[in-house]
């Protein structure tokens, strides 16, 4: 596994794909915390909380490559030929990519330092925002992943992953126009408003349960929920499986 992900972290500075996505994570942070700074209204919690919904930007930057160009070059048959094992291969390409996400918050550390020494406060709730952050990057860098083992091209890989993670973000939108067509149907053949409105809750209820911005969003209060945590984890852990039967039903189709 280290073997795994000392290769693809390196090959992320060997390309122009780490510079890019470090670019971008950098100008997003920087602009964000100036802007705050100059109003005097530094909050390092809404920073960070805004830096999460550049995830559907920067995500597939990072993911689009990790197996997508290992089938086109071909070199993804030393997968299925060698004794390491896929789980290795998975995992090890997650925490490199995992890793540069690290390497990226250094600015938002940075501006921590800035914030304290400037006389701010750096509260509980930032400490929140922080936690749920490097639990979401986790979970779509698995959905990036997935999308990365289903092609053998980098661009479809970052347009899949780019609509999974949209979808996450504005599921609580979709819940609400899905619940208003609901409604509508279910008035228009002949049910009461009230059942109706009834059913459309409903829906609405259940869509937006899915939804990790939602179920997170008390941690920028200092409000720290561990089912919403494993609802993240469960996220990650299912999307890594189906990475790996991704990769194991080609493993045994070469046998």
């Amino acid at each position: 596994m280290y073997a795994i992900f000392k290769r693809e972290f390196l090959s992320y500075f060997r390309s122009p794909v780490g510079y890019v996505a470090i670019a971008i994570f950098s100008f997003l942070s920087g602009f964000i915390f100036y802007t705050q700074f100059s109003e005097g209204l530094v909050n390092i919690g809404n920073e960070v909380i805004t830096l999460r919904s550049f995830f559907v930007v920067i995500v597939p930057i990072i993911t689009m490559g990790l197996l997508a160009e290992d089938k086109k070059r071909g070199t993804d048959i030393l997968y299925y030929t060698t004794p390491v094992s896929l789980f290795s291969v998975v995992t090890g390409k997650v925490l490199a990519a995992f890793a540069l996400f690290a390497i990226m918050f250094i600015n938002v550390i940075i501006h921590i330092i800035v914030t304290i020494c400037c006389g701010g406060m750096v509260g509980v709730g930032a400490i929140g925002t922080i936690i749920v952050f490097f639990f979401m990057a986790l979970t779509f860098i698995s959905i990036g992943l997935f999308a990365s083992a289903i092609t053998d091209n980098q661009i479809v890989s970052a347009i899949v992953s780019f609509i999974f993670i949209l979808i996450f973000q504005i599921l609580t939108v979709i819940a609400g126009y899905v619940a208003t067509a609901v409604d509508s149907l279910l008035t228009t053949i002949g049910f009461s408003t009230e059942s109706a409105s009834a059913a459309g809750s409903a829906v609405k209820n259940a869509i937006s349960w899915f939804d990790p911005f939602a179920k997170t969003q008390d941690f920028r209060l200092g409000v720290f929920s561990v089912s919403s945590l494993v609802y993240l984890v469960s996220l990650f852990v299912l999307f890594l499986y189906l990475t790996y039967r991704v990769l194991d039903k080609k493993r045994w189709s070469q046998a």
